[in-house]
C-alpha cells in the first residue's frame, strides 16, 4: 500500500544519520571492483589467443564488474562516496573514462532527474521518454510509430545503450548551453578513452579493442539502462503534475524495490534499493541495507522481483486516469 504523504516527507529527514561515508571503506570498493575487471579483461586478451568466443563469454562478468564501477561513479556524482566533493568529482572523472560518462555531465543531468522524476511537466532529461496516453493518442501516426519504436524492448535495452554511451556521452547532450563546464568534462573524457584505445589498439591490436573492450561496455550499458528502467517504469509508479508533484512521495512511490539474488547486489552495489537512494541520494550504496535492516518497512515497500520486472517491458503509457502505466494494447481498449 502506498505510503501516505505525511509518512513520505518524514522519511528523508529520518534516513539523514546514514549519509556519513567511511572513506575506508570506499576506497576497499573501489580496489575490489576495478581490480577484478582488470585481471578479466587480461583474462580475456588470453582467451582471445584461443577463441573468440571465450573471449566474448568472459565479457559478461567484466561487464558485472563495469557495471558495478559506474554505480560507484553514481555515488561520485551524489557526493555521497567520499566527505568532500573535490575527491568525489575527481574520483567520478577518472572512473567516467572507463565507464565512458564524462562525471561532470552526468552529475548535472542525474541531478535533474532526481528534481524531477515523476513530474509531469519536468520531462525530459535523465529518464526513460513516457507518454501519456492522452498525448500518444494526440500525436500523427508517425509520430505514434517513432514512440513505439523508441519503446520496442530491442530499442531501450540493445540499441539505446549502446547508442547512448557510445555516441550520446560524446557530447553535453542536454547542457548544451549551459557554460564551459559540460564541454571541459566530456571533452577531457573523450581525449582519454581516444587515448587509452589507442594505446590498446597499438600494443595489444585492434581485435583488443573489438573485442574486449567494446562488448564489455555494450553489455554493461544494456545491464544499466535495464536497471534504471526497471528503477521507475513499473506498473504502480508515480507520475503528478507540477502543481501536485511531491519529491517525498515521488521518491517512496515512484522508485522500486529491485529484490535482486546476493551476487547481482553485489555487483550492481545495492542499486535495487532504489527508493532509499531517491529518498536521501547521499546515503553511500553500502549503508543501503543498513537503512533496510533497521527499517522493515522500507524493505516491504515497492518490491519487485526479476520475474516481476519482466513484465514491466509492456508498459508503455501513462494513464493519467488510472493512475498506473498501461501497455499500448490497453491504452487502445480504453
Amino acid at each position: 500500500m502506498p505510503a501516505s504523504p505525511a509518512e513520505s516527507i518524514q522519511w528523508p529527514r529520518a534516513l539523514a544519520r546514514y549519509r556519513d561515508p567511511d572513506v575506508a571503506r570506499s576506497t576497499f570498493e573501489i580496489v575490489v571492483t576495478v581490480l577484478p575487471l582488470l585481471a578479466l579483461w587480461a583474462l580475456m586478451w588470453g582467451a582471445l589467443q584461443v577463441s573468440p568466443w571465450l573471449c566474448l563469454l568472459l565479457a559478461v562478468p567484466a561487464a558485472g564488474f563495469l557495471v558495478r564501477l559506474f554505480m560507484i561513479q553514481h555515488d561520485c556524482s551524489h557526493g555521497s562516496f567520499f566527505r568532500d566533493r573535490a575527491t568525489n568529482d575527481w574520483v567520478g572523472r577518472v572512473l567516467g573514462v572507463v565507464t565512458l560518462t564524462p562525471h561532470d555531465l552526468w552529475r548535472r543531468t542525474h541531478a535533474i532527474h532526481h528534481a524531477g522524476m515523476g513530474n509531469l511537466d519536468e520531462r525530459g532529461i535523465g529518464d526513460v521518454k513516457t507518454l501519456t496516453v492522452e498525448e500518444y493518442r494526440n500525436r500523427g501516426r508517425w509520430g505514434r510509430l517513432a514512440y513505439r519504436i523508441y519503446r520496442h524492448p530491442a530499442m531501450l535495452f540493445v540499441v539505446g545503450p549502446s547508442y547512448l554511451f557510445l555516441l550520446q556521452h560524446r557530447l553535453p547532450i542536454g547542457l548544451m548551453r549551459k557554460g564551459w563546464e559540460p564541454w571541459i568534462s566530456t571533452m577531457a573524457t573523450n581525449l582519454a578513452i581516444l587515448a587509452i584505445a589507442a594505446v590498446v589498439f597499438l600494443l595489444l591490436g585492434p581485435q583488443s579493442v573489438l573485442l574486449i573492450l567494446l562488448p564489455t561496455a555494450m553489455l554493461a550499458a544494456s545491464a544499466g539502462v535495464w536497471l534504471f528502467y526497471v528503477q521507475h517504469q513499473f506498473e504502480n509508479t508515480y507520475w503528478e503534475g507540477d502543481d501536485s508533484w511531491s519529491h517525498a512521495e515521488s521518491s517512496l512511490q515512484g522508485s522500486s524495490h529491485y529484490v535482486l539474488p546476493g551476487v547481482l547486489r553485489w555487483l550492481t552495489a545495492n542499486i535495487g534499493m532504489h527508493h532509499v537512494h531517491h529518498l536521501n541520494s547521499r546515503i553511500p550504496f553500502y549503508r543501503l541495507p543498513e537503512v533496510l535492516a533497521h527499517h522493515p518497512a522500507l524493505a516491504d515497500a515497492g518490491r519487485l522481483t526479476i520475474r516481476q520486472s519482466l513484465g514491466c517491458v509492456r508498459l508503455t503509457l501513462w494513464d493519467e486516469r488510472r493512475k498506473r502505466l498501461v501497455s499500448f494494447s490497453e491504452a487502445a481498449a480504453g
